[in-house]
This record gives C-alpha cells, structure tokens and sequence, in this order.
C-alpha cells in the first residue's frame, strides 16, 4: 500500500478547524469570539499531536514512516500550545472595555475558581513539557518523564473545557480519544505489551566504542528488511544490567529464521552502556520502522555513510549484492573507527557493480566537494544519505550544486526524539 504521507497533516489542520466551526461564536465581541476560537483550534491541535504520537509499525508505513509522524506531532503541539496561549490573553483584552482591574482579574489564577484552576495548570505543563523539546542535549529519561507533561496538560485542558461547558459530550468524547492515544503510547509503546523477545546469541566488537550484537528471536519474528531501524529495550543478563527503555538502531543484517544483527556505537548514556553486552542477555524489539533504500530506482546508485549511518547500506550488501552501479563513500574519523572496511571491500571484489571508498577525515568536517567530484556519473546518480544531520545537510547541497535533482536525493538521520 502506498504510504498516505498527506494524512498527519491533514489531521493536524482537519481537528483544529472543526473544533472551530463546533463552537463558532455569534453575537459576541471580537476580542470574545478570538478566546473561544483559539482554544478550540489550540484543543484539536494538541489532540491531533497525541494521536500522532501513536507508534505502531503498521500506522507509521500506512502515513509517510515514524519520522514523518514524529515531525508533525511536534509541530502541531507547538501551534496548538501557542493557540491556547491566545485564549487568556484573548479574555483579558475583551476585559479591558470595563477597567484594566478586571482584565488583570481575568488573567490572575488567584482571583479565579477550580475550572480556570485546571486552565492554567494545563497550559503550565504543556510550557514544560514543549520546553523539554527543544533541549537536546537534555538526558534521555529526563527528556521523556518531562515530555509526559505535555500529555497531561492537554488532560487539563479538556477538563477545564469540560467544567467551563458542564459536561458536553463533544468535549467528552475528546477526553476519550486523548486518553486512548496516551493509553496506547504508554503501555503498547512505551512499556512494549506488544514488543517480541529476542536474546543475544553472539557479540562482537567490530571497532572503537562499537559493538555488533546477533538477536535470535524467542518467538516470531519481526517482519524486518533491509534498510528498517527497530526499537530495542534491553533486560538483564550474567553481569549485564540492561537500560530497559527502547532505543532505535538500525538494522545491519538479516539472517535465516529472523536472526536479526544491530551494530551500535557508543553515543549516549545508554549505548555507551550497551558495548558491555554479553550473550544471553534477553530484549524486547518494537517495529520494524522505515523504508530507507526500500524505493531505489533503476539509476546508478550513491551511497553516503557517515559513522554508524553505514548500518542500512551494510544490511542490503550482506543481503544481496547491487545489481546496479553503486558508489559507496563511508565517512568516519578515525582508522580505527572502520569497522567493516575489510568485509564491505571483500564484498566490492565480488561484483564490478559496487565500488567502495572509505574516508577517515579526522576531526574536522569531511570535505565532500573531490569525493563527490570522483564519483562517475554524478549528475545521474540516485544518492542516499545516512548520517548526522549536519553531513546529510552539507551532503545535500553539495549533490545538489552538482547537478543531481532534489527529487533524486534522500536520507536519513538517527537523531531520533
């Protein structure tokens, strides 16, 4: 099925419109009609980014893939905080026609009841939890316990609506699917009901603060190809005290009965803890998630790899090997960060179709421009990038100043909240 890429923001635009025109105003002021206006609009935005935040394998292929969702729900939590931001505000200026004391009371949590109680405190977490966004080097479950906030501010916001209308059913029924897609997140996704076991039959380290794990699964399977990233929580084992929190890692081989392989650099708290794994240690793996490489056309093919974003490419090469031109450029820093230079070089003599250069560029940024230069054909390649955000942007425009159309250009960065 082809993904419907247009749905997350149809929805986010669909909810806060209808909100709109449910309860559109008539006979009031202007400044009246904008409060209740922004706060049914600010109340469909945030409901649309809890229903985006729903992570299912089959939801995210069916709209446009996790990252897609993921973008959306946090542009629509920014509108829609920013919207019931408006509806205070709004009151106060209406106030300001009788005395600018009941503009200030109008404003003030003090001078007001329970309902406007629940208001305000709604609009409190949601401030937090948007806050915790924008902090990137925030730690992981700092991040996420803040990042809850923003689900029970919208609770309190549909509450006060409640409490403001006594009980509509319009606002019950919002309650009701808020509840349902914070419900889902936590227990399914979050807590992984639905995640499959695997245990880890084999490690080994590859390079410097990398470890490649092989999973065997203790149940089904996960459906995973080439080029898909998948969730993994990892529990206890002989001298191993897992983080137990899902992560994403790409996965960098496939192999009979749905042994699946991950390669994992030390880039945070947590995976600098998992390059202690050992075998036996058990796992829950959610996904898998992505259609990376899954759309590669016919045209001579670029593979850009910066670090760890090797991980897709290494995947479709131990699966198959390329029945058209590929050029495949592995950027890390140092020699002893390539892990897998000997056996994708074993792979490259295999087959005339697959050329492969690896770059250690050292500390400073790669310079892309002879690397790109070098590559046969270039303007008429289809390029494939995975790598930090600042290399796939920098990558990006390089391709594009030399000649290979936007359209032909795709990527894909691990950085993932």
């Amino acid at each position: 099925m082809k993904p419907q890429r247009w749905l997350p923001p149809a929805l986010c635009l669909a909810l806060p419109l209808a909100g709109m025109a449910w309860a559109w105003p008539a006979d009031l002021s202007a400044w009246r009609s904008a409060a209740i206006l922004s706060a049914w609009a600010g109340c469909g935005a945030l409901l649309a980014s809890l229903m985006l935040m729903v992570r299912d394998p089959r939801l995210a292929a069916a709209l446009g893939g996790l990252d897609s969702l993921y973008r959306w729900h946090h542009r629509s939590g920014t509108v829609g905080y920013s919207l019931l931001l408006i509806h205070p505000l709004a009151l106060a200026a209406d106030a300001l026609d009788e005395s600018p004391r009941v503009a200030w009371q109008t404003l003030s949590p003090l001078a007001q009841d329970w309902p406007e109680w629940l208001g305000w405190l709604g609009l409190l977490l949601l401030m937090a939890g948007l806050a915790s966004t924008f902090m990137p080097h925030l730690p992981y479950r700092r991040w996420r316990a803040l990042h809850y906030l923003l689900g029970l501010g919208v609770l309190l916001g549909l509450a006060h609506l409640w409490a403001i209308l006594g009980g509509s059913l319009g606002v019950l029924g919002a309650i009701g699917i808020a509840l349902a897609a914070l419900g889902w997140r936590l227990v399914v996704s979050d807590f992984g009901a639905l995640a499959r076991p695997y245990r880890v039959s084999a490690v080994r380290h590859p390079a410097t603060d990398l470890v490649e794990l092989t999973l065997a699964p203790c149940a089904a399977a996960l459906p995973a190809a080439p080029g898909q990233f998948v969730l993994a929580a990892f529990g206890d084992g002989e001298g191993f005290h897992g983080c137990r929190e899902f992560h994403p890692f790409t996965v960098s081989g496939i192999g009979p009965g749905g042994v699946l392989k991950l390669d994992i650099k030390a880039l945070g708290p947590c995976t600098r803890h998992l390059q202690g794994l050992t075998p036996g240690v058990t796992l829950r793996l959610e996904g898998p998630f992505g259609d990376f490489l899954a759309a590669a056309s016919d045209s001579p093919q670029l593979w850009l790899a910066g670090g760890i974003g090797i991980a897709p490419f290494l995947a479709v090469l131990r699966s198959r090997l390329p029945a058209r031109p590929t050029h495949l450029i592995h950027l890390f820093r140092h020699a002893d960060d390539a892990g897998f230079s000997d056996e994708i070089q074993a792979l490259a003599a295999r087959t005339p179709n697959l050329s492969f250069v690896p770059v250690a560029s050292g500390d400073s940024p790669p310079n892309l421009g002879p690397l790109l230069a070098a590559v046969p054909g270039l303007a008429g390649r289809e390029a494939w990038l995975c790598g930090p955000p600042g290399l796939n942007a920098a990558a990006s425009a390089a391709l594009r100043q030399a000649g290979v159309p936007a359209e032909a250009i795709h990527f894909e960065s691990f950085e993932f909240r």
